[in-house]
């Protein structure tokens, strides 16, 4: 790829950092683990812009690159998570890298990464406003299925939050 592809790839990269970042920070808590799946995820995506076919929004492809990748990530690591309380859960920073003390917030995005994998890429996609559709498109899945995993997580959820 020539410079500008560079330079566009960089835009990119500055217009959806938020998604990557989001995305990252939900599956990998520990700064270290959060920088390295980032990496992971910014080569993929530098890898795939030719594929990238315009069949859909730039931000739906970067979701779907970031989930898989980060899927793939933590297939080959079989890693368990970690059992912790809710106080020692991370810092939840928001898409600008400030700091968000929302607790509502904190206990939602500690309870999404308790979720198994799949069920946390659902709830990712569902709570950044996509249409059934289009995770089902994205995680390759029917939207009658993410219909029902979406109630049943809400419910789970709603049961959680009722003892917390």
């Amino acid at each position: 790829m020539g410079g500008s592809d560079k330079l566009l790839f960089i835009e990119m990269l500055k217009e959806h950092q938020g998604i990557i970042n989001s995305i990252c920070r939900i599956y990998y808590r520990d700064e270290e683990d959060f920088k390295d799946a980032r990496q992971d995820v910014i080569l993929q995506l530098w890898k795939s812009l030719p594929t990238f076919r315009s069949e859909s929004k730039m931000s739906t492809w970067i979701y779907k690159v970031t989930l898989n990748t980060i899927l793939a990530k933590i297939s080959k690591e079989k890693k368990m998570p970690l059992s912790e309380s809710l106080s020692d859960a991370y810092p939840y920073y928001n898409q600008a890298g400030n700091f968000e003390p929302d607790v509502d917030l904190q206990q939602l995005l500690y309870l999404i990464h308790k979720m198994e994998e799949i069920d946390k890429a659902i709830m990712i996609l569902h709570l950044e406003g996509y249409s059934h559709k289009e995770i089902a498109g994205t995680l390759k899945l029917t939207a009658t299925n993410i219909s029902t995993r979406i109630s049943r997580i809400k419910i789970r959820l709603k049961e959680t939050f009722k003892n917390i």
